[in-house]
């Protein structure tokens, strides 16, 4: 993508004090945004296939260590430094799960530093499905489309010439997705069993006094004909941000999939980073203020008949323009 300059025009207005005219004239005001790499749509969407591959990515099972040690590879293949987070957390029906957060940081020397983030697990039922309840989902989008994202995104730090004025540093958290069933709620008050990973590295990140000039989580950006919406923790706790990613979407064309309205908040890794770190941290995340999550959300529907190229496409080359204008 070149650099897309955008001329401004502002009205300035001068009265005349014995005509009771105004007049206007056009002053134009030049703003040059900062070259940008392209995103490949099809790698990312390779990298959707190749976690599906794997199999469902619930903690404790070989498709999910599996999965971890890939990603882990392709981070330091692209020249990340990584390190891994081991823990153990009890799911909401006392069940023992292994987990790991995966960080992978592309020059760990800037001081300046921006977070990048997606869960990497899948949910280990179809609650929200008619058959094949208690068997766990593919979790093409949800997990695998803001995982293939990034990887995308790593991918294109390392191989092209551009590189960004900023440190980045991508999360995959684990235990997003193990929550209570629909229609059940196991929350005492004390405890949320949701996003178990981003809740752990949040009271415990990986470096110490670790911080990031902002962050962006990607959540379910795949999905055919996906809209995002302005979601309300990211207002609450980073409503700058969220103008200014929304802008840029809109600059970049993509105006039909950012548009410029309000949805609830949403208990995703997003509000933990925000709470417990420290860090303003936005989700762009494909839920509607009138209908909630897509027809496949916790369901067998969601696989790779789901993802859509064009959306990936439109969510990496947003984040990757945002984080280059640094």
């Amino acid at each position: 993508m070149k650099s897309k300059i955008v001329i401004l025009c502002l009205g300035l207005l001068y009265g005349s004090c014995g005509e009771q005219s105004i007049r206007e004239e056009q002053a134009a005001e030049e703003v040059t945004y900062k070259p940008v790499p392209g995103f490949n749509a099809d790698s990312a969407y390779a990298f959707v296939q190749k976690q599906v591959d794997f199999g469902p990515r619930v903690p404790n099972t070989p498709a999910h260590r599996e999965t971890g040690d890939w990603l882990t590879g392709k981070l330091a293949a692209y020249g990340f430094s990584v390190s891994e987070q081991e823990f153990t957390a009890r799911a909401y029906d006392g069940k023992e799960l292994q987990l790991r957060n995966i960080i992978g940081s592309y020059r760990p020397e800037a001081s300046k530093r921006i977070l990048l983030a997606a869960h990497w697990d899948t949910r280990r039922i179809a609650d929200k499905d008619s058959e094949r309840i208690d068997e766990p989902i593919d979790g093409a989008n949800d997990g695998g489309s803001g995982v293939g994202v990034l990887l995308e995104i790593a991918r294109v730090l390392h191989t092209d010439t551009l590189q960004p004025d900023v440190g980045i540093d991508i999360i995959f958290f684990d235990g997003e997705d193990d929550g209570e069933p629909e229609h059940r709620n196991f929350r005492d008050g004390s405890q949320v069993w949701w996003c178990l990973g981003s809740q752990h590295w949040s009271k415990n990140p990986h470096a110490r006094g670790y911080t990031a000039f902002y962050g962006i989580l990607v959540d379910m950006v795949g999905g055919k004909n996906a809209r995002f919406y302005k979601e309300g923790y990211s207002i609450q706790y980073a409503k700058n941000l969220v103008d200014r990613v929304w802008n840029y979407a809109h600059e970049l064309g993509y105006g039909d999939f950012f548009p410029m309205r309000k949805t609830e908040a949403i208990t995703d890794d997003h509000l933990f980073v925000n709470q417990d770190a420290n860090i303003p941290m936005i989700n762009i995340i494909e839920f509607s203020p009138d209908y909630g999550f897509g027809h496949y959300h916790h369901t067998h529907q969601d696989n790779m008949d789901l993802i859509d190229r064009k959306s990936l496409e439109v969510v990496g080359e947003t984040v990757l323009f945002t984080i280059f204008q640094e």
